[in-house]
């Protein structure tokens, strides 16, 4: 099979994993070497549905001795199937990147044979990259869950963002339809990359002991050099959680992830709504993804980040779901109308970020203020 086939096969088997942002690295270029990260993205092509498509997006393999039943590379369906070697990912991203169609890397692959060799093979491609191509560009990578942490090492400084995907919201959801995968495996490395990660941080501050702060100088003495300290996922950890495989509620999502926000540090928790691919007796009928379930968890999910929400706010047992017709900002001002009117001239920064940035055009159609 020649090089082009493969790419056609892999970065098609790679379009459902949605969590591929390139921000949040500050990764320079070095003088033999090519490409950098930027902390505020890599933007600059656009797919025909609006999404940025600046990374290189392929798997590795989609041979996987798994049997998710909701996976498209399953063990047990019949397609055609492909493997990269590691020089042929290596040489495919500089290619790409001299001919300026991407600025950097997400590198996913299904299991083939065991975590640790699949885990192994991608390393080796990324090695490749940055110490013979001199690559300094964006990579995110995932992880494969059950592999050794000597392993997250290894990749943890190679790579700008690392990934490990949830994928379903419980333990018995994932026995149902992931019954290779265990929740064990998966929150044990992020648990992993998050102590590693607080590590670095520590590393990375100024070493005192390095310093000769003496009377007659402030600057560091002669014979002193700061070691090279080698940052760990510069650009943090994420994950994804399918929406409407299983039938946990929004209120059992968005709480999942509050709590793998607190625990692991995660820069984000992406969202992807469920895709029939694959027949089967375990699996829900759908005419189509749910979108705007989707999009409501998003907004929900900003709204924990940045606005000050919790979960138990946003939803409760007696209403487990967003609203469709409103957004969760819009939609939990009107079950709490005792907040409001708000006097912006005197209100303080957190409700202030309360107020729904349509509610003036909600109350003149709806409330007479």
């Amino acid at each position: 099979m020649d090089i082009e086939e493969k790419l056609q096969i892999l970065a098609d088997s790679a379009k459902y994993d949605a969590s591929c942002s390139s921000s949040g690295s500050r990764r320079k270029n070095t003088p033999d070497g090519i490409g950098n990260g930027d902390v505020s993205g890599i933007c600059h092509s656009w797919g025909a549905d609006g999404r940025c498509i600046s990374l290189l997006k392929i798997l590795m393999t989609n041979s996987c001795m798994y049997d998710c039943k909701y996976c498209v590379n399953r063990c047990s369906n019949s397609r055609k199937r492909a493997t990269f070697t590691p020089k042929e990912i290596a040489d495919l991203t500089i290619g790409f990147y001299k001919r300026n169609y991407i600025e950097g890397l997400f590198l996913s692959s299904a299991v083939i044979k065991s975590p640790n060799y699949t885990m192994e093979q991608m390393i080796q491609a990324i090695t490749i990259l940055r110490n013979e191509y001199h690559f300094n560009g964006y990579i995110h990578a995932k992880t494969i869950p059950g592999c050794s942490q000597e392993l997250i090492d290894k990749l943890g400084v190679l790579v700008d963002r690392m990934s490990i995907n949830i994928e379903l919201p419980s333990q018995n959801s994932l026995q149902l339809l992931a019954p290779d995968k265990s929740k064990e495996n998966i929150v044990k490395p992020m648990s992993y990359i998050s102590s590693q990660l607080s590590d670095s941080a520590q590393r990375l501050l100024p070493n005192k002991k390095n310093w000769s702060f003496t009377p007659n100088s402030m600057l560091p003495s002669a014979n002193t050099t700061k070691p090279k300290i080698r940052n760990f996922v510069p650009a943090g950890q994420t994950t994804q959680l399918i929406v409407g495989a299983t039938p946990e509620s929004d209120l059992k999502i968005i709480k999942l992830s509050e709590s793998l926000y607190q625990k692991f540090r995660l820069k984000r928790v992406y969202y992807s709504a469920y895709v029939s691919v694959n027949e089967d007796s375990l699996l829900p009928t759908l005419e189509r993804p749910p979108l705007l379930r989707e999009n409501r968890i998003y907004q929900a999910d900003w709204l924990l980040r940045f606005y000050g929400f919790s979960a138990d706010e946003l939803l409760n047992e007696q209403n487990p779901n967003f609203n469709t017709l409103l957004d969760p900002k819009c939609d939990w001002a009107l079950r709490h109308l005792e907040h409001f009117p708000v006097e912006i001239n005197s209100a303080d920064y957190g409700t202030l970020l309360r107020v729904p940035r349509n509610w003036c055009d909600f109350c003149k159609k709806n409330l007479t203020c």
